[in-house]
């Protein structure tokens, strides 16, 4: 199954660690010190049009979509109850 980050940009599920909310896991300063780094080093990939919402994040890339961290987990989650899993 691939997650629909927006914008016709799609990454598989099962590469996800997590899916976070940008707005609430950015006021914690050990956050915003982690995105920045991996800003930094390249491992960003922005597909929010530049107005992020959420963050999805995988082995090696952080993905920032405009869509909300708890539409992006019901996508998944709709998908194992359907599917029995990955």
């Amino acid at each position: 199954m691939f997650l629909h980050l927006g914008d016709g940009n799609m990454i598989p599920s099962n590469e996800i660690v997590m899916i976070g909310d940008l707005a609430n896991t950015t006021e914690a300063e050990v956050t915003r010190d982690f995105l920045s780094i991996s800003e930094e080093e390249g491992f960003i990939v922005d597909y929010s049009g530049g107005d992020p919402r959420s963050f999805v994040l995988t082995g090696e890339t952080i993905y920032l979509s405009m869509i909300s961290s708890k539409t992006l987990a019901k996508r998944v989650d709709r998908f194992i109850e359907e599917n029995g899993g990955y």
